[in-house]
């Protein structure tokens, strides 16, 4: 008998963690893929997190007579780590309307106890968990998963006497919590990272065939608009009827830009292992600000800076200032009533240099974010998106990351870090 208890108790705890794997399973095979609206994910990820609840509390690891574990504990810390608050109450109001089901007892007014001094810590922590590394947000989901534990067990002592019979089965269900919790945020993470880096695959795909058909085509286009522009001025002839000299000068600004749009084909066709060497980002972004300052005088627009000295990386100086122009110039052609534009570089705490392009332009939506930096993707009428596109690359070869903050009517932030160097 006591060997078929055995095997009962661990039948429960892996059907347990089933309950908790599925919907990890299911969210990131199906759901990361197919559905691409974040409020979509989220309604989605609550209700897969709400089933794992329920399955917990359905089907609990039965020690004895009124001795119940059950993990309830590891969906309602993840689904609200990873959801937000929205998925934070409705897990918790879930936990408590199907305790209630059961019956009002001690049990039923030790979860009630035990949400009103939990949530309000991890709805706090949920912020920073967001923005933390993937190291950092493991020690964040642990620690909830122990203090919802620890908060559990002490409820318990108190209604129900701090006795070894009471609180042993509270104990093992603390470790085992916390052991989960462990297991199962370094699987989500490890997921997200090979689901990011599936991404990036298949945009450097992408960009290395629009390498391949450059190298072909652009040198080829090019020549015939060389001699095409060379007869235009030929034919522009100062004794030319102001019509003709019109159309002349449209054609070439037209062969001009079409020339441009070939440089970026060109850029983004370029091995990208230029000579890098240690340069001052402060001196070159207060470079690119000063270049580009006469663009903005027929706008209406003023720069304001605040770069800090010695913010030191491994760059190609010119690479660099490509990128920076070309963001610089997409903050202040989306302002056409004029505004002001921020840039600041700093060093942070965690040894990278963060440099800030923010603007009060249009701005932009989640869709139009998540598409930034894709080939052809652009927001103006006569742009192509190589721009973007081509500052995306240079910042990647630096290894840098690019973070943008956007809300419609309001204006755009770019976050770009890269790697400090002492």
């Amino acid at each position: 008998m006591r060997k078929v208890s055995k095997m009962s108790i661990i039948k429960d705890f892996l059907l347990q963690l089933t309950f908790m794997a599925i919907p990890i399973f299911i969210y990131n095979t199906f759901i990361t893929e197919r559905v691409k609206n974040t409020e979509n994910r989220k309604i989605i990820m609550t209700i897969l997190w709400g089933i794992s609840i329920i399955g917990c509390m359905s089907f609990p690891v039965v020690f004895g007579h009124n001795t119940r574990l059950e993990l309830r504990v590891i969906p309602l810390v993840l689904g609200t780590l990873y959801g937000g608050f929205f998925p934070g109450i409705v897990l918790s109001a879930l936990i408590i309307l199907y305790r209630f089901s059961f019956g009002v007892d001690l049990g039923f007014y030790n979860t009630v106890l035990v949400l009103l001094f939990s949530l309000p810590v991890i709805l706090y922590f949920q912020r920073s968990f967001a923005h933390s590394k993937k190291d950092m947000r493991v020690k964040i989901a642990v620690s909830l998963s122990f203090y919802y534990c620890a908060v559990g067990l002490t409820w318990l002592g108190i209604l129900r006497g701090f006795s070894k019979e009471n609180l042993t089965v509270p104990i093992i269900h603390l470790i085992f919590a916390v052991t989960v919790t462990w297991c199962f945020t370094l699987l989500i993470e490890s997921i997200r990272d090979i689901h990011q880096l599936r991404l990036e695959m298949q945009k450097s795909e992408k960009l290395r065939i629009i390498g391949e058909l450059t190298s072909v085509f652009a040198h080829e286009i090019r020549n015939p608009m060389q001699a095409t522009r060379g007869f235009l001025q030929l034919l522009n002839d100062p004794d030319l009827p102001d019509k003709k000299k019109e159309y002349i000068q449209i054609s070439l600004d037209e062969l001009d830009r079409a020339n441009e749009i070939i440089n970026d084909f060109l850029s983004i066709g370029k091995p990208s292992t230029d000579d890098k060497e240690r340069i001052n980002t402060g001196y070159q972004i207060q470079r690119v600000v000063n270049i580009i300052q006469s663009y903005t005088l027929n706008r209406n627009v003023e720069i304001k800076t605040d770069i800090s000295e010695d913010c030191m990386i491994y760059a190609n100086p010119q690479r660099l200032n490509q990128s920076l122009i070309n963001i610089l110039k997409n903050a202040i052609e989306s302002m056409p009533n004029g505004g002001t534009v921020w840039v600041t570089c700093h060093a942070t705490e965690d040894q990278y240099i963060k440099i800030t392009i923010k603007d009060q332009g249009t701005g932009m939506t989640k869709k139009q974010m998540d598409r930034l930096g894709s080939p052809y993707y652009s927001l103006k009428e006569s742009g192509t998106g190589l721009g973007m596109m081509v500052s995306y690359q240079i910042i990647t070869s630096f290894k840098g990351k690019i973070q943008v903050k956007s809300e419609k009517g309001i204006g755009t932030e770019f976050i770009i870090l890269f790697p400090q160097i002492n």
